[in-house]
């Protein structure tokens, strides 16, 4: 307890630290987002109704507006119902929780893979370094949304109907993460290619250092800040481009719903006078990003001033 004290107290007196206590943006943004990840990891116990089990919709309560009681069932609803009885809110805190872990693990899985290459890539250069950079112009040349939507399509053809909707959430992971990894490669084979010029590179291999050890344990802790910064801004990324993809219909089915499966069936009661079931999922999808985004730019401006 009180090594991890000391720890706290020397990040705060640091220069990092001393950024963030006067950044009023960032102080805010974290607030909200500790809120909002406090929320969805708590969905079973905050949620008033438990979404994922049809039995506990009241269809009576149906399409009850925010902050009244319903007039025949007579239970109040913060953010109101939908056409079924679910509870909007609880259905905000579930799909949250979704939408974060989504995002969360396809930008592990983009880190995993572009991290990796661009190590590779800036590390051995020559042919290496040029197979991996073309893949990775091509790839850049194809939006990601796009990418992503292939791999989900390709998944919703070949797996039957059964195994794609188990598997869906997994195949949405893998179509974000497999769509993002350019960025990290990139930027990571820049920063290698500086680093192995340094005299600590050049000394360890005059004494014989493994190249896994010279890679994992000495170049890479030494290139970790743009990839903090790729990181954040991409989880912003990511759970927009799940939100998109659910909501064409590509992404997570209803029985899995997310911010993006919510968003889209509100959607069809927006113009019926039911605007809760669009709006409150909608905002903590604009509120979660945001939040991401803004601790993102503070987080580039103080680790990577010069740019990524």
């Amino acid at each position: 307890m009180k090594r991890l004290t000391r720890k706290f107290a020397a990040l705060f007196g640091s220069d990092i630290g001393h950024s963030f206590l006067r950044s009023p943006g960032a102080l805010f943004s974290t607030l909200v987002l500790l809120i909002l990840i406090a929320a969805a990891l708590g969905a079973p116990l905050l949620a008033p109704q438990d979404i994922l089990d049809p039995r506990t919709f009241d269809l009576l309560s149906a399409n009850t507006p925010p902050w009244s009681a319903n007039d025949l069932a007579g239970h109040f609803y913060a953010f109101g119902t939908d056409d079924q009885g679910r509870d909007v809110l609880s259905a905000t805190l579930y799909g949250t929780r979704v939408s974060l872990l989504v995002a969360l693990v396809a930008v592990l899985l983009s880190m995993s893979i572009g991290v990796t290459l661009g190590l590779v890539s800036g590390y051995f250069g020559g042919r290496t370094d040029a197979a991996i950079m073309r893949i990775a112009d091509v790839q850049l040349s194809i939006p990601a949304i796009f990418i992503a939507l292939l791999i989900s399509g390709l998944s919703r053809t070949l797996l039957a109907p059964g195994v794609r909707d188990t598997l869906a959430i997994y195949m949405v992971i893998l179509a974000i993460g497999f769509s993002g990894w350019v960025t990290y490669a990139r930027t990571v084979r820049g920063a290698v290619m500086v680093e192995k010029q340094r005299e600590y590179v050049q000394a360890a291999l005059m004494i014989g250092l493994p190249t896994r050890t010279m890679l994992l344990r000495h170049i890479l802790p030494n290139v970790r800040r743009p990839i903090l910064v790729i990181a954040t801004i991409s989880l912003a990324l990511s759970i927009i481009t799940e939100a998109t993809l659910s909501y064409l219909g590509a992404g997570l089915p209803p029985t899995q719903p997310s911010l993006g499966t919510l968003i889209r069936s509100g959607q069809d009661f927006l113009f019926a006078g039911e605007w809760w079931i669009l709006v409150f999922p909608a905002a903590a999808l604009l509120t979660l990003a945001l939040a991401i985004n803004v601790l993102g730019d503070w987080l580039r401006d103080v680790l990577n001033p010069r740019g990524l």
